[in-house]
């Protein structure tokens, strides 16, 4: 009897899922195809020097100025032929295409002089690892429109060796710059590059509507500090599918803006669709949700994902003073292999900007859906350590097996938790069984088509 209503539930929640995926929620079936631009440019046109050693940060700068002009002329494309051009930071414009054909290089230059220093955030209200301002990224996009970088497997290489030494030794006076930047854009497009060596984060949209990452390859080596792959932040309606990626942190990391200040901004992140990506972290996790989520997190889907060589797996994090929530959130048909702690739910995560945070402002964090789930070489099943003052509700598990590493490995960690789990190996913790399966999060079909929230029955 206990199978049958437990296939009965899978059985809901599968075809609650499939409904929604005739509507609008599954951004990833819902991205129109990049047209070509009318006009196209080559960056040798303007002066550039693919060695390697010549700096062309004026020459793009200069580039993408003129192409500015085809804004309204159906857009233009800025051609980087094969070769290894060597920049500062930059800033692209609407209705531009950046093409990086097979074997061009960008590089960013090593020197920080040749790096902008921008305000931070207003929804961190400082820069994330220093007070004060921030490096401004290799390649930005501010308050755009209809913006691509894409190319015939181009790379992008940040060459940050030199700002993990920086960060590891306290040198620096401002907040690591990250590869490319989008801040407060719309429409935009990333596919076909690979990005290396990021001296923070490799692609971070923020403030962003209408995201689509496709056939991205990111790596940096499992040392390099804090080193993140793509970070969806107060952003909505997003596609990531189709990209490896392997970083020193965490390899897909979704945020929404820190403490008071990403409270008053106010900006979730929401309606994200996460799908056939391959993902290895070496010091953090392969899915992260937080810790920074002040402005709230959720409508997230994730499926057909394999995570591996990872010290843990899928994270919820968040800590007192955050405010914010994680919600409405599910994870299917995973693959893990390697992982030291395959589930976490941290309520004591992560630090604060400053002192003028306020403590009662307890997180929320409920309805967490994860099913079809398979782990092999795995330490420990999962952490769920929430908050006393607002414990975690509605995590549920269904169809999960885990492949414990050895007869000594740690199975659960709970407190301060409360879910539903059926068909889960090994057997989760007393927590995850005190609710019913009526509690649990699935997407069904709103009257608009809109994807919504409902309960499984």
């Amino acid at each position: 009897m206990v199978v049958q209503v437990a296939l009965l539930v899978l059985l809901a929640l599968c075809n609650a899922i499939k409904v929604n995926g005739e509507g609008n929620y599954l951004q990833c079936d819902h991205n129109p195809t990049s047209q070509p631009r009318p006009h196209s440019v080559s960056i040798l046109e303007f002066g550039a020097v693919g060695d390697g050693k010549t700096l062309n940060t004026i020459a793009f700068q200069n580039a993408i100025f003129y192409l500015k002009s085809f804004a309204d002329k159906g857009g233009a494309q800025l051609y980087v032929p094969p070769g290894r051009w060597l920049t500062g930071s930059f800033n692209l414009t609407s209705h531009l295409t950046l093409f990086l054909e097979k074997g061009a290089v960008i590089l960013g230059s090593q020197d920080p002089s040749h790096w902008d220093i921008v305000e931070p955030l207003p929804s961190y209200g400082r820069g994330i690892e220093l007070p004060g301002r921030r490096y401004q990224s290799l390649v930005n996009g501010y308050m755009l429109r209809d913006v691509v970088i894409t190319g015939d497997n181009g790379t992008i290489d940040g060459q940050g060796s030199v700002w993990w030494e920086w960060f590891t030794s306290h040198s620096l006076n401002y907040t690591r710059p990250h590869i490319v930047e989008f801040v407060s854009s719309k429409d935009v497009h990333v596919s076909n590059i690979t990005f290396l060596n990021a001296p923070a984060y490799n692609i971070h949209p923020v403030y962003c509507s209408n995201v689509h990452i496709h056939n991205v390859s990111v790596y940096a080596p499992p040392g390099s500090p804090y080193t993140v792959g793509i970070v969806p932040d107060s952003s909505d309606n997003v596609c990531i599918e189709d990209c490896n990626i392997s970083t020193g942190h965490d390899a897909i990391a979704l945020k929404s803006g820190w403490d008071e200040y990403g409270i008053a901004y106010g900006r979730p992140t929401t309606n994200v669709h996460i799908r056939s990506v391959h993902l290895e972290s070496s010091t953090g996790s392969s899915l992260a949700f937080g810790s920074e989520m002040s402005g709230g997190i959720s409508n997230v889907q994730v499926e057909h994902v394999h995570l591996y060589n990872s010290f843990t797996g899928i994270q919820f994090r968040t800590t007192k003073g955050r405010g914010g929530y994680l919600r409405e959130i599910i994870i299917s048909d995973a693959n893990m292999l390697n992982i030291n702690t395959a589930f976490g739910a941290i309520g004591d995560y992560g630090s604060h900007p400053d002192d003028k945070f306020d403590p009662d402002a307890f997180p929320s964090l409920e309805k967490i859906t994860l099913h079809d789930i398979i782990g092999k070489n795995i330490i420990m099943a999962g952490n769920f350590s929430g908050i006393q003052q607002a414990p975690f509700t509605s995590m549920c598990l269904f169809n999960i097996s885990l492949s414990m590493s050895s007869a000594f490995s740690s199975c659960w960690s709970c407190s301060n938790v409360s879910g539903y789990s059926e068909l889960v190996f090994p057997e989760p913790c007393a927590d995850l069984k005190n609710s019913n399966a009526s509690s649990c999060f699935s997407i069904l079909m709103r009257p608009n088509g809109r994807g919504g929230t409902g309960a499984i029955l």
